[in-house]
């Protein structure tokens, strides 16, 4: 007869692991917002209590005042707004038709392809600088916004992301479709794109953040303010040699992100469920 099987009591520091996780990831969270609540301090109080925290201070929007006059924020929000729509629409664009290429075409050597369009995302943007400004030079494109960009138009982690999930989508909604009479084009159009939708609103959270605050190629490739992003016009306006004093900078990053914070906000468990549903593991 089988005896049943005997385990060992298990630890104190086993049982208090999930309390270990929760104070550290309370500290990480102290730790990166911090910078953050300093900002919105320094940005709605006087500059004598930028480093004087007084509980009762008194408040001031004169900061964001100062700061709007002081740069063509205006022109800024203008060429970002430009750029990032341009860039998202271009990509949504160019990351379907080939992700539903590498999904359901049976092209020759297509799996060697996709890994060739994958190692894009283990090159660094930066080590495609020269070679992306001479590409930009050659077309005319320096101090553009189509300069700023054109490189980013084909993404891998958009392709890789989409063609994961049209693979997961029925062949028999395609078959469906297909004796409707659709063309190619049109089962992508009213199959496959309206069921990705949640990869679509995830990815797009994504580029819109990373676009709306890149910094290095845009400070390479403009030089004036009708083609700066507000990353580079607030590194300009936040210079040194500027004199501008510190709760003037606060406000006018305040500015800057606001837009990105409010999308956060009102939008973060559609960004956590749609990044859930497009099956990424």
């Amino acid at each position: 007869m089988n005896t049943p099987a005997t385990y060992a009591p298990r630890s104190r520091f086993y049982y208090s692991l999930p309390a270990l996780e929760t104070v550290a990831a309370w500290m990480l969270a102290v730790i990166w917002i911090f910078p953050l609540l300093y900002a919105f301090w320094a940005a709605f109080h006087p500059s004598e209590f930028m480093v004087n925290f007084e509980l009762f201070a008194p408040l001031t929007l004169e900061n964001f005042t100062n700061a709007w006059a002081q740069a063509p924020f205006g022109r800024y929000y203008l060429n970002t707004f430009a750029l990032v729509t341009g860039v998202v629409v271009a990509q949504f664009v160019v990351c379907t038709l080939a992700a539903f290429a590498f999904a359901r075409f049976p092209i020759p050597g297509k799996n060697l392809l996709f890994m060739l369009v994958l190692i894009q995302l283990f090159v660094f943007p930066e080590v495609l600088i020269v070679e992306n400004y001479r590409i930009a030079s050659e077309l005319g494109l320096i101090n553009t916004i189509t300069g700023i960009g054109l490189p980013y138009v084909a993404s891998a982690f958009g392709i890789f992301l989409l063609r994961q999930t049209f693979k997961t989508i029925p062949r028999e909604l395609e078959d469906a479709a297909r004796i409707e009479g659709c063309g190619w084009l049109e089962i992508l159009w009213k199959v496959y794109v309206p069921l990705a939708k949640p990869t679509y609103l995830a990815y797009g959270l994504v580029s819109i953040s990373h676009h709306w605050n890149n910094f290095l190629w845009p400070l390479v490739v403009t030089n004036s303010v009708e083609s700066r992003p507000l990353t580079v016009g607030l590194g300009v306006f936040s210079a040194p040699e500027t004199g501008v004093n510190w709760a003037t900078v606060s406000a006018a990053t305040l500015l800057s992100i606001a837009p990105l914070l409010v999308a956060f906000l009102l939008f973060q468990r559609q960004f956590v469920q749609s990044f859930l549903r497009a099956g990424i593991r």
